[in-house]
Formats: C-alpha cells, sequence, structure tokens
C-alpha cells in the first residue's frame, strides 16, 4: 500500500522554529557572575521541560503563564531579588525570539513546493504577530495556540485542531517538534519529527523535513 503523499507541515513554535533570548545574559546584567549566571540558567531552562513543569499547564491563560513561569523563575531570586519578574519580562516576551538561521529558507521552499504550513504551540499568547514581524505572515496557513483551545500537548486534541486550521488531514501532515509532548501527533495519525537539541543561533536541523514531504 502506498503511502499517502504530504500535504502539510506543522510547527511547533518554541525551540523548533524559534529560540528563546539568552536568560544567563539577563541574569549577568542584574550583577551575577557569568559562570554561575549560565549554570543557573540552563538549569531553568531544563527543569522547564520536566514533566513535573509541564504538568502545571502554565498555557492555559496568560496568569497561568506568568505563575508558571516566575515560579520557575524563583530560583534566581536567591541571587538577586526581583530577578524572577525580570526574566519573565525579558524572556517570554515572544517578541524578542528570534528564527533559528535555517527557519526562513524552509518554510519558503515548503511553501515554494506547495504545502500547507501550521503553527501548533503550548503558548499562552497570540503568535501571529512574531511570524507577521519576520514577514512570514504569508507563510502560515493555520495556528493553533493551546490557550484558545484550553488544552496543551500531548493531548491528541491539539493536533487534530492543528490539521482542521491548515486545511490538511492528520495522515498527510508531518509535524515536527523538539519535545516529547510534540509526539502526541502520532495518535492523532500524523507523521511526527522530533528535533535533537541545538544551541541557540545555530542551525536547526529542519532540512529534515524536506526530505520527508519530497518534492
Amino acid at each position: 500500500m502506498t503511502p499517502p503523499r504530504m500535504k502539510g507541515v506543522c510547527f511547533d513554535f518554541g525551540d523548533t522554529l524559534f529560540h528563546s533570548p539568552d536568560g544567563a545574559a539577563v541574569i549577568v546584567e542584574a550583577g551575577v557572575a557569568p559562570q554561575v549566571a549560565r549554570e543557573l540558567w540552563d538549569k531553568i531552562w531544563r527543569d522547564s521541560k520536566t514533566p513535573a513543569a509541564i504538568a502545571v499547564q502554565r498555557d492555559l491563560s496568560p496568569e497561568a503563564h506568568r505563575s508558571g513561569w516566575t515560579a520557575l523563575f524563583a530560583q534566581a531570586d536567591a541571587h538577586k531579588p526581583g530577578l524572577s519578574t525580570l526574566l519573565y519580562e525579558r524572556v517570554m516576551d515572544h517578541t524578542r525570539w528570534l528564527p533559528y538561521p535555517d527557519t526562513e529558507p524552509v518554510l519558503r521552499e515548503l511553501r515554494k513546493r506547495g504545502l500547507r504550513i501550521g503553527v501548533v504551540s503550548n503558548v499562552a499568547e497570540d503568535l501571529r504577530p512574531v511570524f507577521e514581524a519576520h514577514g512570514w505572515g504569508d507563510l502560515i496557513d493555520g495556528y493553533t495556540h493551546s490557550y484558545e483551545h484550553r488544552i496543551e500537548k500531548p493531548d491528541v486534541r491539539i493536533f487534530l485542531e492543528a490539521c482542521k486550521a491548515m486545511g490538511t488531514a492528520p495522515s498527510e501532515t508531518v509535524v515536527v517538534g523538539d519535545h516529547a509532548v510534540d509526539g502526541g501527533a502520532v495518535a492523532a495519525g500524523c507523521v511526527v519529527l522530533l528535533l535533537p537539541r541545538v544551541e541557540p543561533g545555530q542551525t536547526r536541523g529542519l532540512e529534515r523535513v524536506l526530505a520527508l514531504v519530497g518534492r
């Protein structure tokens, strides 16, 4: 039996298409030694991806987002009072997030090949302005935000909503992400590509999806 041709690609946002500003730099600006700041920030970011942190469901509303993230950032307050608030304001402002070097070329190549493109994210705000600010608004066919649907990845329903927003069937859709929660798309019937971690600013490896979808 011939597998269905892929007609759409749905991307995670954070650590897949875009990366956050360097929280360690924010901590250094507050007067903490660079090595201490780097170790602290790396620990905070690792902690944010644990099952316990994700179970808090911080991306169901703006209020839950602020509460969940400032709780994670609170470990920085021992080094400088008020750092948790500063980190939230500086790092969690998605207009400050930066695309990986291969984000735009891959999005444009997918569009050139005629594929539908979507974004599905556990997030507490609308990501459209972020893409529009880079001139990519016309490249995205559908956005699926957890706070709008009141469901988070890995819940299969958010991936079904993402396919609906893109106008593709799950069996014709590749979901690209960086975390096990993105693997929930398998239960929806999608093909899933999980990318290994890279350092901010490095090439993300998004060209792998081009081989999956073909020409």
